[in-house]
């Protein structure tokens, strides 16, 4: 009788050779999406400097939202990066 570890490495190694336990994406990829991460929360940040009322000021309308946006943008590229 096998062992439930042996079945689960059997298991690993007939999936048409492709190992499961792989990383989906490569280190490159984390650290580009932790950028991107990070400019999002820089975005929102600058939204909240707004002195403005409501927010209507040129930080919360325009430079906050852009900068959000290229981090989102930046998240796409991330993710979508080939090795």
């Amino acid at each position: 009788m096998k062992s439930i570890t042996s079945k689960a490495q059997e298991v690993k190694s007939t999936d048409n050779g492709v190992n499961k336990s792989a990383l989906p994406f490569s280190r490159q990829n984390y650290l580009l999406m932790l950028v991107g991460i990070g400019l999002i929360l820089v975005g929102f940040f600058i939204m909240t400097l707004d002195k403005e009322e409501f927010g209507f000021g040129f930080l919360g309308i325009t430079l906050g939202p852009a900068i959000t946006f290229i981090g989102f943008l930046f998240e796409f590229y991330a993710i979508f990066r080939k090795k």
